[in-house]
């Protein structure tokens, strides 16, 4: 083995996360998991690494392309899951004898795609996810809406904007123009519209064996926004067949947007999107996606839809489901140096502890024990007799709230970091004092 250090570096697509953002994302990854389960969720695991014939076509020819797949030691054909929808599919077809729908699931955990990585999107990203099975109304469909509006809301991250759509008003449409036998490259080229633009996609339609004319008229609904969702709807009610597969979608989307609001939604943050279509082969009905008001060139940091026949891949007994995921890498490294994650992101004010060579160490480690035990504060103990001028500048940039200081082995001098005042009392009052203290405003 040769001399000399190896470069440290990562993967292209792959990321470190510092403390600073890593701190930010353990406050949204709570918020979030106390929003889902604040509407009955409950939390469940599936594995990073699956079969791969369990993935393997399940999101279509472009997720198969980006899908991390190998042969591991047993010699079995194993992949990295490229989202958690379709664990989520095998994981209720396996274990149905011991759940009882409807079943309300959320699951937490990394993905992995190997797709051109650029801002706030990586090969390797965290993904939230929570889904309804055994449901087929439309009561889920704008449960699962108004949910995550809600996480976002209570992440405090900025406004959003959820795009929706339905799948069967483009499968009736494609059906209307005699296209049913092209939905799955019509659709997966529409997805792309909003990135390569409406020439592009009206190659990819030519490519796929859409005529001219037909392409065109794809092309006219998808592209069809007016002011208000119901104008909308109404302009794209006119171009489908009455009756049809497509008029039944905008049915199913004048009910959802009219349950959203009932349930507490925001239907101002709702768009009704023809153009949304949604990549992944296994949607049928309800389709969205989200984008941040703040950062909207990133793309969707939230999407998900209806899903009725992928549980079907994995057992003869009928799971529909719907659900979504919130991209939390996505949305941090969105908002990164944007000034929109606010604060430290730590749910508690933190206290410095600092040590000087005489300091009876045991006392320092008592004091922080009991200003920890209020639970009120995070405490750290400077774990090094340092000049205290370092520490001072260490807890400044901390952004700790309180220095705590002995003056001698029965006296602490006390300094709020903000309003710059100091406190000297004994030890023992300490902990009171900054109970009393915690919630008050800075300064």
């Amino acid at each position: 083995m040769g001399g000399g250090t190896i470069e440290p570096r990562t993967l292209r697509g792959f990321a470190d996360t510092l403390p600073a953002l890593a701190v930010h994302r353990r406050r949204l990854l709570r918020v979030v998991e106390d929003t889902f389960a604040s509407f009955g969720y409950d939390p469940i695991q599936t594995p990073a690494l699956e079969y791969a014939e369990i993935l393997r076509g399940k999101g279509g020819a472009e997720s198969d392309k980006q899908m991390f797949e190998f042969d591991d030691a047993g010699g079995r054909r194993v992949a990295l899951r490229f989202d958690l929808t379709v664990p989520l599919a095998r994981f209720a077809a396996q274990h149905q004898a011991e759940l009882r729908p409807p079943l309300r699931l959320y699951n937490i955990g990394y993905a992995w795609r190997g797709e051109r990585p650029q801002r706030g999107r990586y090969r390797e990203f965290l993904q939230c996810d929570a889904d309804v099975i055994g449901e087929t109304g439309v009561t889920a469909d704008a449960e699962i809406l108004v949910m995550f509006q809600t996480a976002f809301r209570r992440m405090d991250v900025g406004g959003v904007l959820q795009r929706v759509n339905d799948r069967r008003i483009l499968n009736g449409l494609l059906a209307d123009l005699g296209l049913a036998g092209s939905a799955v490259p019509v659709l997966r080229a529409l997805d792309k519209l909003d990135k390569v633009g409406r020439a592009t996609v009206r190659d990819e339609l030519a490519d796929a064996g859409v005529p001219g004319g037909a392409a065109d008229r794809v092309l006219e609904v998808v592209a069809t926004r007016r002011e208000t969702n119901e104008a909308t709807l109404s302009a794209v009610e006119a171009m489908v067949t009455p009756g049809g597969e497509a008029a039944r979608g905008l049915d199913g989307l004048r009910e959802l947007l009219d349950l959203v609001g009932a349930g507490g939604g925001d239907l101002g943050a709702v768009r009704f999107d023809p153009s949304i279509a949604r990549g992944l082969d296994y949607y049928t009905g309800t389709v969205f996606e989200t984008t941040l008001l703040s950062a909207p060139e990133v793309g969707s940091v939230c999407s998900g839809g209806r899903y009725d026949d992928l549980a079907s891949l994995y057992t003869t007994t009928r799971l529909p489901g719907v659900g979504g995921s919130l991209g939390l890498s996505r949305i941090l490294g969105a908002l990164e140096g944007t000034g929109a994650l606010r604060g430290s992101g730590r749910d508690r004010e933190l206290v410095v502890v600092t040590q000087a060579r005489s300091d009876p160490v045991g006392t320092l480690l008592g004091l922080a024990a009991a200003v920890r035990a209020t639970g009120a504060y995070d405490v750290e103990v400077y774990p090094g007799a340092v000049r205290h001028g370092t520490q001072m500048r260490y807890a400044d940039a901390r952004g700790a709230r309180y220095v705590l200081t002995l003056d001698d082995p029965e006296s602490v001098s006390v300094k709020d970091m903000a309003s710059g005042e100091r406190t000297s009392l004994p030890v023992a009052d300490v902990p009171a004092l900054l109970a009393k203290a915690a919630g008050e405003p800075a300064g």
